[in-house]
């Protein structure tokens, strides 16, 4: 008798008869199932840890941006507002520009950086820069003074989510990648459900200096724990090359080395970059201009701004974790991986559309409504969005693609920022239309010669060739 034993969780026996061929074949798949079980149980769970730690990082990161914004009030006085309004729009437009600016430089340049270091220094080298940047805001005083701040705390920021996709890609499979990003990515508007509470309160009650200390001091509080966190220990004995070589039974095989040339001729790289020049100043346009567009449009003062952004926020965040888990969930029910992101992609694109009423509607909580529903679909469009360099590129190649993307993506944003300053007293509506319609664009873009994932073989020749 031949006794085959699943791993104890299993607890399960089969016990085939010697010299029965049928039964000889029932032996091998149950090794085989044996097999496949093990691999299943061989990947942690310390993976949501990381994801956890990712989630946390992105809200301090995008409550050290908002910051700015939910103190504009105050700012408005300071930088003389009152008496120019006109001018100090502009010139408020060229701090937002600024950070927007410094954020597409610093993405091609940690992009890189991340791909050779790994995520857990450069992560721990960004979140260091951009948290000494939001507490030197506290000093300025004039515009000039403000756009330094702006883009220095926009270098460090840049690293955010190239570190985060790449440590995404180094510890969940690709059917969970796209939940991963967008349970991390759902830390965006996390931060502006704590910010709008934290932020103003601070301004009101300690000076609007507050505010900027205590997003500072919150980036240091987390990079104290990352640099205590053994991330690359872990990751060799739990990410996702090591389960993967336990299942091939032989040692995970580095990742080959892409150089940028190789990667700025791929199509890939390109439909990521226009997909982010595309969407990137739309969500600029919410975190950036909402508390002004309710203050000078419903007349919401700074107290009362809370209440708004936590309701349209709120929307954003189950859209980041819904966009995620509907890819996934399309790729169990046996849709590809590109047709999964694609679908799910479309839904959203369809769902962003109706802000193009908000400046016609005439109550507050049908605008809020409708902002509710376009962030929501901007977030889980680009939870999808954010998953496909990792699904196309191999993991060396992940945080540079990112950081090429974000690039391009600032330039997008810098330019439409620009023109938002210009029009916003006259023609809000054409900025809502731009925002409507910019995800069907993005993903007409993606359909039309969609790009192929690169094979191992493709890229280690690359590698070999470059």
């Amino acid at each position: 008798m031949l006794i085959i034993r699943r791993p104890r969780h299993i607890r399960t026996e089969i016990t085939v008869p010697d010299g029965e061929s049928v039964n000889g074949q029932r032996a091998a798949a149950s090794v085989s199932g044996a097999n496949n079980a093990s691999g299943r149980s061989g990947r942690s769970n310390l993976r949501w840890v990381v994801c956890g730690l990712l989630f946390l990082a992105t809200t301090i990161n995008y409550m050290d941006r908002s910051a700015l914004g939910l103190v504009e009030p105050i700012l408005r006085h300071v930088l003389g507002g009152d008496l120019h309004p006109d001018l100090y729009n502009r010139q408020y437009s060229d701090i937002v520009i600024c950070f927007i600016a410094a954020y597409g430089i610093g993405l091609l340049i940690t992009g890189r950086i991340i791909d050779r270091v790994g995520a857990k220094v450069g992560y721990a080298l960004s979140i260091t820069l951009w948290g000494l940047a939001s507490i030197s805001h506290i000093f300025a005083r004039s515009v000039v003074a403000f756009g330094a701040a702006r883009f220095a705390l926009g270098l460090g920021e840049a690293g955010n989510f190239p570190a985060a996709l790449k440590a995404t890609a180094d510890w969940f499979p690709a059917e969970e990648r796209a939940l991963a990003t967008g349970l991390f990515n759902s830390g965006t508007s996390a931060a502006s459900l704590v910010a709008p509470l934290l932020i103003p309160w601070m301004a009101v009650h300690y000076g609007w200096q507050s505010a900027f200390l205590t997003t500072g001091s919150l980036s240091m509080i987390w990079l104290a724990g990352w640099l205590i966190f053994p991330y690359n220990r872990l990751r060799k004995k739990y990410g996702v090359a090591a389960v993967e070589s336990q299942k091939k039974e032989k040692p995970p095989e580095s990742a080959p080395r892409l150089s940028m040339k190789f990667l700025l001729k791929k199509r890939g790289t390109w439909n990521f970059a226009f997909s982010k020049f595309m969407t990137d100043p739309v969500w600029w346009l919410y975190l950036f201009w909402l508390p002004k567009f309710f203050n000078e449009r419903f007349h919401v003062n700074m107290l009362g701004m809370g209440l708004p952004l936590i309701v349209v926020y709120i929307g954003s965040t189950v859209g980041s974790i819904v966009g995620g888990w509907l890819a996934g969930f399309l790729m169990k029910r046996g849709y590809s991986l590109q047709t999964s992101r694609r679908l799910a992609m479309m839904i959203c694109a369809f769902c962003a559309t109706p802000v193009v009423l908000i400046p016609v509607v005439h109550s507050l909580w049908h605008a809020i409504g409708l902002l509710c529903l376009a962030t929501a679909a901007h977030q889980g469009f680009s939870s999808n969005l954010l998953s496909t360099p990792s699904d196309l590129f191999p993991t060396s190649a992940v945080g540079t693609v990112v950081g090429i993307g974000g690039a391009v993506g600032a330039v997008g944003s810098t330019l439409f920022t620009t023109l938002v300053g210009i029009v916003w007293r006259k023609y809000s509506l054409l900025v809502f239309v731009a925002g409507g319609f910019a995800y069907l664009i993005t993903l007409m873009a993606f359909q039309w010669r969609p790009p192929v994932p690169m094979t191992d073989e493709e890229a280690r020749a690359a590698a070999v060739s470059a």
